[in-house]
């Protein structure tokens, strides 16, 4: 596990996997909310490197450094499939230790990821609504996609029942209109460029007495700058957060990411994207769909109560599990070992 979205990914997956007999090992990267939501989901986890920052440099040394430490962990190990949403590091390790790999993605233009995740990879999955063309620069031919049906989000939403008082702990005034914001993802090498509609959301929000907007921070660096604002109307939890609970009180959320944009379409949620990169196939079907709207100004945000309730659309997690297994041929020995 290397972000907080492969934590909300891979736990129904390791739950299936574990109750089909199966042991699961996990390994997470000290980045962001990952290892705390790791700890908050009672998953354990073998604590390996730290992300290197918004620096190439230090990347591309956090990448071989943590490489290096997943290749020790797996050595000796008698692990026969390896599993990932994204993670280059997992990738050239099974590569070296021999070890088949499924490497999940819903994002087509991470180019340095996909460069080496998807070149690596035994099976790449994907959301059917990525053209395939776009992935063949990648090396994934026929043979090697996997398209999967829908959301990430849908499946790993399969079985969610939200918490009612996840607001009221937050301290939010659930009579108004309640926002759920996400930053952007300064530190991605595929959102390199700044996003000045962000800051203008934060104001436009943390300014209106009818709100309450919980902003839910990547880094720290990201908290400290949301608290110096010192909007009235902003709430900043003081850790780590069951999320979805938040998206899907909601009135409105309002994401510069692509996790929580997807998690409240998924639950029948109105959202904004503010993302400043170039829109995957995933958030272009959304758009043409009418679940998710993209947001050029912040006055464009229509703030009012959401009235009925929604339809959220699930999907069963079962066959993204058998396309897992398979990974490895048509048979499953009872002591398959994934490090995710």
């Amino acid at each position: 596990m290397s972000a907080p979205a492969h934590v909300l990914v891979l736990r129904p997956i390791i739950e299936r996997l574990r109750t089909q007999g199966h042991s699961v090992e996990i390994t997470s990267r000290d980045y962001a909310q990952t290892q705390a939501l790791l700890d908050l989901h009672g998953l354990e986890h073998t604590p390996i490197g730290r992300h290197g920052g918004a620096s190439r440099l230090r990347k591309g040394y956090r990448l071989a450094a943590r490489t290096a430490a997943m290749i020790r962990f797996g050595r000796d190990r008698s692990f026969e499939l390896a599993l990932a949403h994204g993670s280059n590091d997992l990738a050239i390790a099974a590569r070296v230790l021999g070890i088949p790999e499924a490497n999940m993605h819903d994002y087509e233009f991470a180019v340095t990821q996909h460069h080496i995740g998807c070149r690596l990879a035994k099976r790449v999955m994907f959301p059917d609504s990525v053209p395939a063309e776009r992935l063949r620069r990648f090396g994934v031919r026929p043979d090697k996609l996997f398209p999967y049906p829908g959301l990430k989000e849908e499946y790993y939403l399969y079985d969610f029942e939200p918490d009612p008082e996840a607001l009221t702990r937050l301290g939010v005034d659930s009579s108004r209109v309640v926002v759920i914001v996400r930053p952007p993802p300064d530190v991605s090498l595929y959102h390199r460029k700044s996003n000045p509609l962000f800051p203008k959301v934060l104001a436009r929000l943390g300014q209106d007495g009818d709100v309450h907007a919980v902003v839910l921070p990547r880094t720290v660096a990201q908290r400290e700058l949301v608290e110096s604002l010192a909007l009235p109307s902003l709430i900043v939890p003081p850790g780590a957060v069951e999320a979805q609970s938040l998206v899907a009180l909601a009135d409105l959320v309002v994401s510069a990411g692509g996790t929580m944009n997807r998690e409240a379409a998924a639950l029948g949620i109105p959202v904004y994207t503010t993302y400043g990169g170039r829109l995957g196939g995933v958030d272009e079907a959304l758009i043409h769909s009418g679940r998710l709207r993209p947001l050029t100004d912040p006055r464009a945000i229509e703030l009012e109560k959401r009235s009925g309730a929604t339809t959220p659309t699930r999907r069963d997690p079962g066959p993204l599990v058998e396309t897992i297994l398979a990974t490895v041929g048509e048979a499953h020995p009872a002591e398959t070992y994934i490090p995710s």
